[in-house]
């Protein structure tokens, strides 16, 4: 509080010769609140809005990505529910069909709900590792800790390619289909999966930095991995084909021909569709072949990082699907 005496000099400030004039008068002065760190709260209100508004967009892109990966888990559960309950209507079904006789259909069906609803628990446990694996690179963990973690995502591959051969040995023709894939995905299928050629070439483009000799390294490999394929696919090619021959010679025949004759027909057109999955088998034992190489020619933290960047592919893939599904219609 500052008070002014007739002998005082003469201010500058406006409030203090208000005072000093009211004393005059014999009114009590007005007290004056001053600070003298006035002048340097609009610089530090400017820095601390600044980096206010930062904390906020980083916090709403954290909920953004929290939301996303919440909606993943749960679109990923109802799948389950409803694959489950699939299988509980076909097992239903499957009781009352095997009394007419059609248990083998019956069979099929479950043992094709069955996979789908096993792929869905692998993808489950694939995105657990998948984080785990990402929160290890992010933090720098080391080598061992990685490599670990490394090796229980190839193990966990090792196990789909496992669950895949024996749903193709009860039906070939729904793990070629690859009903349990979203639209977008089996757009990319080739033989029931992912081309390794593809994968290579992703890898390659998007894994930096990689030394002269392990580019020259990936590129042999997608060579081969590309000869591979064209062999796998001209066989499919010649069995597509001789199917094809063998369906078309029974048409306009119904009648004209003898039983066994129609029955070999159509046992030849069934044994060509089970030469199927020795194809599907191939390329699945390539799609794995692939990634093992690629174990060893990257050290572990750039394989950690290549494993990374497959699952967000595939991922990215997916939540198209979901965008494109959910998009307004015209």
């Amino acid at each position: 509080m500052v008070y002014a005496s007739p002998g005082t000099d003469a201010s500058t400030d406006p409030d203090i010769d208000k005072n000093i004039r009211m004393f005059e008068q014999g009114d009590p002065p007005t007290p004056i609140a001053y600070c003298p760190r006035e002048k340097s709260k609009g610089k530090l209100g400017q820095k601390t809005l600044r980096r206010l508004a930062q904390n906020r967009e980083a916090a709403r892109k954290s909920r953004l990505r929290k939301k996303a990966y919440v909606q993943q888990l749960e679109d990923s559960r109802m799948k389950l529910t409803q694959l489950e309950q699939e299988l509980q209507r076909a097992r239903q079904q499957g009781i009352i069909i095997s009394t007419s006789g059609d248990q083998q259909r019956s069979t099929s069906e479950n043992e094709a709900l069955a996979f789908n609803m096993e792929y869905m628990r692998w993808l489950e446990e694939h995105n657990k590792q998948i984080n785990e694996l990402r929160s290890a690179v992010h933090t720098h963990a080391g080598d061992d800790d990685l490599q670990s973690i490394v090796s229980s995502v190839m193990a966990h591959h090792e196990e789909i390619f496992r669950i895949k051969g024996l749903a193709a040995k009860a039906d070939v023709l729904h793990v070629l289909s690859a009903t349990w894939r979203t639209p977008l995905e089996r757009c990319f299928l080739w033989l029931g999966g992912f081309r390794p050629s593809d994968l290579l070439k992703l890898l390659a483009d998007q894994l930096e930095p990689l030394t002269e000799q392990q580019l020259a390294s990936i590129y042999n490999q997608q060579q081969s991995s590309q000869q591979a394929e064209e062999t796998l696919s001209q066989g499919m090619e010649i069995i597509q084909d001789s199917l094809a021959k063998t369906v078309a010679s029974q048409l306009g025949r119904a009648g004209s021909s003898s039983p066994s004759n129609a029955a070999d027909h159509t046992a030849a057109a069934l044994g060509k569709i089970g030469d199927m999955e020795s194809l599907l088998q191939q390329a699945d034992d390539l799609r794995m072949q692939s990634l093992q190489k690629m174990q060893r020619v990257l050290t572990t933290r750039q394989f950690a990082r290549a494993l990374l960047l497959v699952s967000d592919y595939f991922s990215r893939l997916r939540a198209l699907n979901s965008l494109w599904i959910a998009r307004p219609q015209q």
